[in-house]
């Protein structure tokens, strides 16, 4: 205890820092692919640097990266991106080292007239921070920072290396934690400070980015019949997915009885056509598909293709033109927190014990990147603030609930 309390000491004596740094961040527009995206890890490499913390920041290799088989997907370009990894070194050798994780990019903030203000204002009202990547997820990396900071501030010394990790690409695929783990960064356990309530998210889902090319015949719409129109053709998959839907969700793990659907499946965009009085020869539909928990992303990837197969296999048209399922973009297995490392029980432990409510142990039916440090044997949760915000007009984080997030990371950064 002799450690931590000055380093409460240090965070609570910063909360305004705390609150303006996380303004600063979210008034930075860096969504994924946009040179924003890299020019909020030099802000950050920059706040580290003036307080004396070793950094490694590197350029991220993201042809080469991406040439690889194991590469979790990108659905945007990037000219660049960078990695940054900050450390602060423990005091016992061969102590477990710990990582806080976060990533910086953000999704578009789609149609500014739905939103009350900027996109990109970082107003503070009602106790709430606004802006897109308030929740998903600045307000959870300011968390993690903010408590990095108040421990290197206060001169404590954590047991084992304490990491912070900068990381970009996250929504479509995982870019930046993949590079770190590739650049050779490894600790005995990670929190991901994800907007989750406060509560201990120890599972994801997966989600699969899909294409479908639905094959139709061109005609001149006054003779419409001598065509066949790809719309149509594609009336016939839709159901058909909504049905395969239902079905991988009767019997779902007790992690995820929480959500209504666990694995979900949906239709984000359609394209077809290319004159209005043309019968369309071609319709795109691309979306994603969930994975269930410890289901081989293989054995996902086959269910749906051959679901398609048999929608087509039905249809005159479509079994001679069958639709083409391309897998792109975003590839997320699903992830897990292995049951032999006591991180849940620590968070769980900790948070309660610095006077919050006993935070739920779930899973949620969306990727993230738990699954790339799982999978590299680094056990990891999800613990952050804000939830049910994200991607979404007027989204915001609960400053209440960033502050109270810090002080469960100081605990577990120096303990």
């Amino acid at each position: 205890m002799t450690q931590v309390q000055p380093a409460l000491d240090a965070l609570r004596d910063a909360r305004a820092e705390t609150v303006s740094t996380l303004t600063d961040l979210i008034r930075i527009p860096s969504v994924g692919g946009t040179a924003a995206e890299s020019e909020i890890v030099h802000h950050v490499a920059d706040l580290l640097r003036a307080e004396g913390v070793e950094l490694d920041l590197w350029p991220i290799p993201v042809a080469e990266l991406a040439a690889r088989p194991d590469f979790p997907g990108m659905e945007v370009e990037r000219d660049e991106a960078w990695g940054l990894v900050a450390r602060l070194p423990g005091s016992t050798e061969d102590a477990p080292s710990l990582m806080l994780n976060g990533h910086l990019d953000v999704v578009p903030p789609g149609d500014p007239g739905t939103w009350s203000g900027s996109p990109w204002s970082g107003d503070v009202r009602d106790g709430h921070a606004y802006g897109r990547g308030a929740c998903d997820m600045k307000g959870g990396f300011v968390s993690a920072l903010s408590a990095f900071l108040a421990i290197h501030r206060s001169g404590a010394r954590p047991r084992g290396d304490l990491l912070l990790a900068a990381v970009v690409g996250e929504e479509d695929g995982g870019l930046g934690t993949f590079a770190a783990l590739e650049r050779g960064w490894r600790a005995d356990a990670c929190v991901i400070t994800e907007p989750t309530a406060l509560d201990v998210l120890a599972a994801n889902g997966g989600a699969l980015t899909f294409r479908l090319r639905v094959p139709g015949l061109a005609a001149h719409a006054c003779a419409r019949t001598s065509g066949v129109s790809a719309v149509e053709k594609f009336q016939l998959i839709f159901p058909v997915l909504r049905a395969l839907e239902a079905t991988r969700n009767r019997t779902v793990d007790p992690m995820m009885r929480r959500w209504d659907i666990a694995y979900p499946l949906e239709i984000g965009t359609v394209r077809s056509g290319d004159w209005a009085s043309t019968v369309p020869d071609l319709l795109v539909a691309e979306g994603r598909f969930g994975v269930a928990l410890d289901e081989p992303v293989e054995q996902a990837r086959a269910e749906f293709e051959a679901t398609v197969a048999q929608a087509c296999a039905a249809d005159p048209w479509l079994k001679e033109h069958p639709v083409t399922v391309e897998w792109w973009g975003g590839q997320f297995a699903s992830g897990r927190c292995p049951d032999g490392t006591d991180l849940v029980q620590r968070v769980v432990r900790t948070h309660t014990a610095t006077g919050g409510a006993a935070p739920a142990v779930v899973g949620a039916p969306y990727g993230s990147d738990l699954r790339l440090l799982t999978g590299r044997g680094v056990p990891a949760v999800q613990f952050g603030p804000g939830v049910g915000y994200g991607h979404c007009p007027d989204e915001r984080v609960s400053l209440e609930q960033v502050h109270a997030c810090a002080e469960t990371l100081v605990h577990l950064g120096i303990m």
